[in-house]
């Protein structure tokens, strides 16, 4: 001992070693003792356990033999004491479930004891970096030194921990013989010892860093780490930092402790820092030398470490770096601002989604949008999207992620979002499986939060049903199905009747900037139309009690805002979207309006005037709140429990029904007629909203091309579809609704005729078979000889659809389908159309039609009963006269017509390709679709103007009832749920009650060379036909369908038209001019021979009395040819002329005979002026003279 240096530090006051002697060896004995002896001793008792098992398996069997016998002898009542015997829990069982329960985490006890015991752990591995800076081993009091103290209450607490982990374990040897365990021997002993030997030994402290490998777990625990990622990375991490710590803890022991055969005299100083930086750049393979091993231990250790730490610096630094760099940069979460919205947009995103999205939601003509958008999708967003949210990042978000994983809904908040917002890809090759998509993520997002609501897109209309399978689901709630095929399909079938109506509605609900052109061109007045949108707000308390038609009129002329439609409150607080009501609805309080106008701000008129305080006002742009207004709101806020909506709006409240309104049974004319009808006759629906048929077989509509050419038809509807029994359906159901509405008669009804596919249209039929005057000629639209066939010259409309324009992939081969039956029908030639029609006239009938019924009759009304056309169509005109009487003679002819005349409507997929379509128009490639010709002139319609409908329907859900009830012909949610259970229209009886809903309003071409309207056709005001039209017949006009070339003044072979929404007062009319309006349900239209003046000059009467109640201005008129008066009594005098002359228009086919037609030449310039002229004046009950005439 003499030799021996003197190495651990001593004082008097710390009764120690007094030769400063080292005890290392005790501090090591105590951890291998407790090791070996406890390995020791389960290996014995498993010993002894297996020779217990051995020497006593005969005695098993014995006892199994025996209790056979006992069941046998005894019965069941001694072995279900056996059973009770064995089922019986031990003491030892129910401790060993409850140390699991407390160990696994699986109790909030269990939670908080796992946390606590990781916390500890890393307490007690600080402790250790303190006590690193002192001496190996050295003198301690117990009661004096704090840190000692602390590791010594920690270390009682691993120790508990430890006997719970002991009794949980299912495997003791396996259990010892844990990291975990091996950690607990070589720690918690030498703290024991230390307080024995009063001296402290940092021995293998360093060990508790190997507790930092279950630092994953715990986050786990806390619900920190949800994802896989961020799961691997912590792990990665946490095993190389432990790894790292745990070897450095090694080098600062043996360095400082040196070599035991060397005396411990090649010791050299390291703090464990250094330690720590000797082993990062070794495992790194850098190795500067400034710090290295001396000791023979320590070079040793370094000689493994290098192998493996090597490999593990090799493997484990960069996965962690490519985690790193992989970790999603849209992964935050979203944070709500106080006092504004947000709402969640999913499903399809893609640049042109987004953009188009954008573009309306955020367009500078609605009301301040304090909304922010946040949209979740899964894809994180390519370069040039992710340049548009940049442009957008004041109101725009995007997170990645999916809404069917609830914690990336918990990312987006969607439990305080105002709405969800669902886009679907309209191009996808399978729009089953896309509705499928959405619904699932429907389905997601209602299970997290039932009460959000949901718009979403649905690309098929049969997918819609299953929307209602959703529990929390809600329409009367603001939860909306956009369908794009029931609408696309209700655009084009509403231009069958009135061409235009899909350009101009789909402008209604986007929303466009006004483009001021200073040029007088047609561009110039279709794009003054297109800056109008739809807007909603509630009608000042002024109107209360005004009929409508006086209500519209004083909007129009005073307020310069167009009402279409009122939200009308009933008796049982139901709210109904009602389409120009007439003059017997008087207005209610707090009555919510639909206006188009230009902007939200002008809309506000209809709210804030005050017949005392703008009464005398001239200039609508003064018209803002007066006192009055306060004084009511002031009044009437308590008594407005209404939610007022984003743009003046208001949703539906839990017991509203978007239905369409009708009007009172009792107030209807002519319903004594409707009364008598036979109840036993099913001639619609059950609803009775549509026509309706018991259903036929597809081989009795089916046309031969002989049996086509026979049958000669004439103005009926042509679709050429393209298709084949791969094809996605399309849902021409859809298509046929809207054209076979109840509120037609059924001889108004269109003919109409499928060109395509059989095999396609065997796959639709199933969904046609109830709809009458349906034909089906298999063929191709290709084929010149099946369009000569169907008479396609002379059709009222041709429509082109394709269901396999989404199975190519590339975009401008899309519509190549479409676009080539397009310029092959413009190519077509047509002869001796004339004689076609008088073999028409000679009472050919197409199949699906009964010959026996008076309205199918050869002879019953006109041949055509809805337009005469020029241009492809040769017009002539057949009136219908009693015997003897002498009538004039009224003939177009020409000798050959062009395909390029054919009213024509063109769905496209792809918005680009509408250049293709008109080869003579000088429209740029990169022209937005609105602006275009084809789509102003309603000849061309693309999908994609359906975008705007979402956030239209979002910031007003009454929007899309409104638009979905002009489209689809009557549909209601009471019908969809009808469908959803039987995929087909039921037919019902005619009772009074289901006849009422034949009663509503629907579109229709107002013809201005001819009728009550001629005098204004020629140079008269716009606004002067809008008031004459409301008052006299409760019409109500929005827009004209003018030719293209008609503001020029001269001669031109062109029959383009394009469409002007809502035109001002002072408009200038022309005689070629077609007015688009809402004209009322003529019940007489169907019925004998009555007279209506009464009733007309009744109406006519009322309604002057009532718009008596508000003055009205008197507006500058120019550009006037007549005065007023002088138009007044040349018209008196036209009609007074015409009633000597010509008959009332009757159904009574026994007492009409068909006159000769003599065709007589005329010039060109009369044939372009009428071209395409829609003459509606047998709809106007007041002058129902003969139908088409020119």
């Amino acid at each position: 001992m003499d030799e021996m240096d003197v190495i651990i530090p001593f004082s008097a006051d710390v009764p120690c070693d007094s030769n400063g002697q080292r005890m290392w060896w005790a501090f090591l004995a105590s951890s291998m003792v407790t090791f070996f002896g406890g390995l020791f001793i389960i290996l014995l008792w498993r010993t002894l356990k297996y020779l217990w098992t051995v020497c006593c398996h005969c005695n098993a069997k014995k006892k199994t033999r025996q209790l056979i016998h006992n069941i046998n002898s005894d019965g069941i009542k001694r072995a279900d004491k056996d059973d009770a015997a064995a089922s019986e829990v031990g003491w030892m069982t129910s401790v060993k479930d409850w140390a699991g329960v407390m160990i696994s985490a699986q109790t909030l006890t269990g939670r908080v004891l796992v946390v606590l015991v990781f916390a500890l752990s890393i307490g007690a591995l600080v402790i250790y970096f303190i006590d690193s800076s002192d001496p190996i081993e050295s003198c301690q009091n117990f009661y004096q030194d704090f840190t000692l103290q602390i590791d010594m209450a920690f270390n009682v607490f691993f120790l508990l921990y430890f006997g719970l982990r002991f009794i949980a374990a299912n495997d003791k040897l396996w259990f010892w013989l844990e990291v975990n365990s091996v950690v607990d021997f070589f720690t918690v002993p030498p703290v024991f010892v230390s307080v024995y030997l009063n001296r402290s030994w940092l021995g293998l402290r360093f060990l508790r860093a190997l507790r930092l490998i279950q630092f994953s777990e715990i986050l786990q625990f806390l619900n920190i780490l949800k994802t896989s990622n961020s799961i691997k990375l912590v792990n990665l991490c946490s095993i190389f930092i432990s790894t790292w710590l745990t070897a450095a803890g090694f080098i600062h022991l043996v360095e400082n402790s040196g070599d035991p055969w060397e005396n411990f005299q090649n010791s050299q100083a390291l703090s464990y820092w250094e330690c720590v930086y000797l082993l990062m750049v070794t495992m790194s393979t850098v190795g500067y030398g400034d710090v290295y091993a001396k000791t023979t231990l320590g070079r040793l250790f370094m000689v493994f470490f290098i192998l493996g730490g090597l490999a593990m610096f090799a493997s484990y630094v960069p996965e962690i770096i490519e985690l790193i760099g992989n970790r999603k940069k849209y992964g935050g979460s979203y944070s709500a601002v106080n006092g504004r919205k947000h709402i969640v947009v999913c499903g399809h995103i893609t640049l042109e989604s987004v953009s188009n999205f954008l573009k309306d939601f955020l367009h500078k003509d609605r009301d301040d949008v304090n909304v922010e958008i946040v949209f979740l999708h899964n894809i994180s967003p390519n370069l040039e999207l992710e340049a548009l949210f940049k442009r957008h990042f004041t109101q725009v978000e995007f997170y990645q992620g999916s809404v069917l994983n609830p914690h990336d809904l918990a990312r987006v908040k969607i439990e305080s979002a105002d709405a969800c917002l669902i886009l679907a890809n309209k191009y996808c090759a399978d729009p089953d499986a896309e509705d499928a998509s959405n619904i699932m993520r429907v389905i997601s997002i209602k299970n997290y939060h039932p009460k959000i609501r949901i718009i979403t897109q649905m690309l098929q209309y049969h997918n819609k049903a299953h929307l209602l399978n959703i529990p929390s689901w809600n329409w009367k709630e603001g939860d909306d199905a956009i369908c794009l095929a029931e609408l696309k399909l209700g655009f084009i079938a509403q231009s069958c009747l009135a061409q235009g109506l899909s350009t101009m509605l789909a402008n209604l609900f986007s929303m466009r900037s006004f483009i001021k052109i200073e040029e007088d061109t047609w561009q110039k007045y279709y794009l003054e139309g297109v800056a109008n949108e739809m807007y909603t707000e509630y009608l000042s308390s002024a109107f209360v009690g005004l009929s409508f038609p006086v209500i519209c009129e004083l909007c129009y002329v005073k307020l310069k805002l167009l009402l279409i439609a009122i939200e009308h409150k009933s008796d049982q607080r139901e709210s109904s979207t009602l389409i120009n009501p007439g003059n017997h609805m008087k207005m209610q309080e707090g009555t919510l309006g639909f206006f188009i106008a230009s902007d939200a701000k002008e809309v506000k008129r209809a709210l804030f005037y005050c017949k005392a305080c703008h009464d005398d006002i001239t200039d609508p742009k003064r018209i803002k709140k007066c006192g009055c207004k306060k004084f009511e709101e002031d009044q009437q806020s308590a008594l407005s429990p209404k939610k007022k909506q984003r743009n003046g709006g208001m949703r539906n409240s839990p017991n509203s029904s978007p239905k369409i309104m009708r009007h009172d049974p009792l107030l209807i004319p002519g319903n004594e007629q409707i009364e008598s009808m036979d109840e036993n006759v099913k001639k619609y629906d059950s609803t009775g909203m549509f026509h309706w048929c018991p259903s036929k077989d597809i081989e009795k509509v089916i046309l031969t091309r002989s049996e086509a050419a026979m049958t000669v038809l004439s103005g009926h509807v042509v679709v050429c579809i393209f298709g084949d029994v791969k094809s996605a359906v399309i849902g021409l159901r859809n298509f046929v609704m809207p054209l076979r509405a109840s509120n037609f008669h059924y001889h108004e009804l269109k003919h109409i005729v499928f060109v395509g596919s059989l095999e396609y249209l065997k796959r639709e039929w199933e969904t046609l078979h109830n709809f009458p005057k349906v034909s089906i000629l298999p063929g191709t639209p290709l084929s010149r000889a099946d369009l000569r066939a169907v008479n396609i010259n002379l059709c009222d409309m041709c429509v082109i659809l394709s269901a396999n324009q989404n199975n190519i992939d590339d975009a401008s081969l899309q519509d190549k389908e479409c676009i080539l039956a397009s310029l092959n029908i413009k190519s077509m030639l047509f002869d001796d159309s004339i004689g076609v029609l008088q073999a028409n006239s000679q009472g050919f009938t197409p199949p699906g039609m009964d010959r026996s019924s008076p309205e199918n009759s050869p002879v019953h009304g006109l041949v055509r009963q809805t337009s005469v056309t020029t241009g492809a169509n040769i017009p002539i005109i057949t009136e219908l006269a009693k015997p003897g009487k002498k009538l004039p003679v009224i003939s177009f002819s020409q000798d050959k017509s062009s395909g390029t005349s054919i009213q024509m409507i063109t769905e496209l997929v792809n918005d680009s390709n509408v250049q293709f379509l008109d080869q003579d128009d000088d429209d740029d490639p990169d022209t937005e679709l609105y602006l275009t010709q084809p789509f102003a002139c309603g000849t061309a319609f693309a999908v994609s103007v359906l975008d705007s409908l979402m956030s239209a329907t979002y910031f007003n859900d009454n929007i899309l009832t409104l638009i979905r009830t002009l489209v689809t012909g009557g549909a209601t949610p009471e019908l969809e749920g009808l469908l959803a259970e039987e995929n087909a229209l039921r037919g019902g009886y005619s009772t009074p009650q289901t006849l009422a809903n034949r009663d509503r309003c629907r579109v229709a071409q107002l013809a201005l060379y001819d009728g009550p309207f001629a005098d204004l056709g020629d140079g008269g005001c716009y606004g002067d036909l809008f008031c004459k039209a409301l008052k006299t017949y409760n019409m109500l006009c929005f827009g004209i369908y003018r030719l293209r070339d008609a503001h020029l003044n001269t001669q031109s072979q062109c029959t383009k038209r394009y469409v002007i929404t809502n035109p001002p007062y002072a408009f200038e009319l022309v005689p070629s001019d077609l007015i688009f309006c809402l004209m009322q349900f003529d019940h007489n239209a169907g019925q004998s021979r009555t007279s209506l003046s009464h009733s007309s000059h009744s109406s006519h009467s009322s309604s002057k009395k009532s718009s008596s109640v508000h003055s009205i201005p008197t507006t500058n008129r120019t550009n006037r040819t007549k005065s007023r008066d002088s138009r007044d009594k040349q018209n008196a005098s036209r009609m007074n002329r015409v009633g000597q002359e010509k008959t009332w228009f009757t159904d009574e086919p026994e007492s009409t005979h068909l006159r000769t037609i003599q065709i007589k030449p005329v010039n060109t310039l009369a044939v372009s002026q009428v071209s395409q002229c829609k003459s509606t004046s047998s709809l106007i009950p007041p002058i129902r003279e003969v139908e088409d005439e020119c």
